[in-house]
């Protein structure tokens, strides 16, 4: 397991851009309170700097994180495989662990999303809202009928691309943490235009934390993981945390999903690297 930072606590601050727990900023609440004061005394008239305040301030986040899952469904994955990939996401989103994890947190939910992606990206599964044990079942059913997208390449790079122009600009409520969470069995090989750590730089720029669980089975076994830490992996607390082949897919992404939900401190154990939080890429 490879790791970047902790996701909470003083070591790794979370960008500035984000509600945290703690809540609005000290302006946002002071302007808030002022509105609260004048209306509590009986005045009817807001001054137009206290409107301009209010309708400007950060609105509280309605979910703890926005999650989106982008699953690698390139030639490299037969049958076997994607249905691996797929029960073992539907698995964990029943799992009582990753439950826990989503029903405790400050706000009480999360939002998750499913991506499929090869020589292009698509939405499998559009945002839901889990806020129950019924809601995850819901979500878990539909990505057990999540058909299989043909493809040959592993067009990472694009796919990041597609989640920065048209997932992460278009969440439908306010998260106080947003997640871009990508596996894959295999390096970009589509000869991008512009390299994927490029791209995860935007995404890190753009107050998202992005994430690794490569696949380590195949001629790129040996060196997908670093691979990942140099050009997938992004933002404080951001980790890679891989599968030892396709079998291990389910316990990897149960984990991944406790530690990016709750925000724990990642722990890395034998296979621990830990680059320290990426904020631009490396020359």
């Amino acid at each position: 397991m490879l790791a970047g930072g902790d996701v909470k606590g003083p070591a790794a601050p979370l960008p500035s851009g984000l509600i945290l727990e703690a809540g609005l900023s000290s302006r946002a609440k002071a302007a808030i309170a002022g509105a609260i004061l004048v209306l509590a005394s009986g005045s009817t008239g807001l001054s137009q700097v206290q409107l301009a305040q209010y309708a400007t301030a950060p609105q509280p986040a309605e979910v703890d994180t926005a999650l989106v899952v982008s699953v690698d469904v390139s030639n490299s994955v037969d049958e076997h495989r994607y249905t691996l990939q797929m029960e073992g996401i539907a698995k964990a989103l029943e799992d009582p662990k990753v439950l826990d994890a989503i029903l405790t947190g400050p706000r009480g939910g999360i939002l998750f999303m499913m991506v499929t992606w090869s020589d292009r990206p698509q939405i499998a599964v559009p945002w839901i809202k889990i806020k129950s044990k019924a809601d995850a079942a819901a979500a878990a059913a539909k990505v057990r009928k999540v058909p299989r997208q043909g493809g040959e390449f592993t067009c990472l790079a694009k796919m990041l691309r597609f989640v920065s122009d048209k997932i992460v600009t278009q969440v439908p409520v306010k998260a106080a943490r947003l997640v871009v969470d990508v596996s894959g069995d295999g390096s970009d090989n589509c000869n991008p235009e512009e390299p994927a750590r490029v791209v995860r730089d935007e995404l890190v720029e753009a107050n998202t934390v992005v994430n690794g669980l490569p696949i380590l089975e195949g001629r790129e076994a040996a060196t997908l993981a670093p691979w990942f830490v140099e050009n997938v992996m992004g933002g404080p607390g951001s980790f890679v945390l891989p599968a030892e082949g396709y079998g291990d897919f389910g316990r990897a992404i149960k984990q991944k999903f406790v530690t990016e939900i709750s925000w724990l401190s990642y722990q890395p154990s034998r296979y621990a690297l830990q680059p320290g939080p990426r904020t631009k890429s490396q020359p």
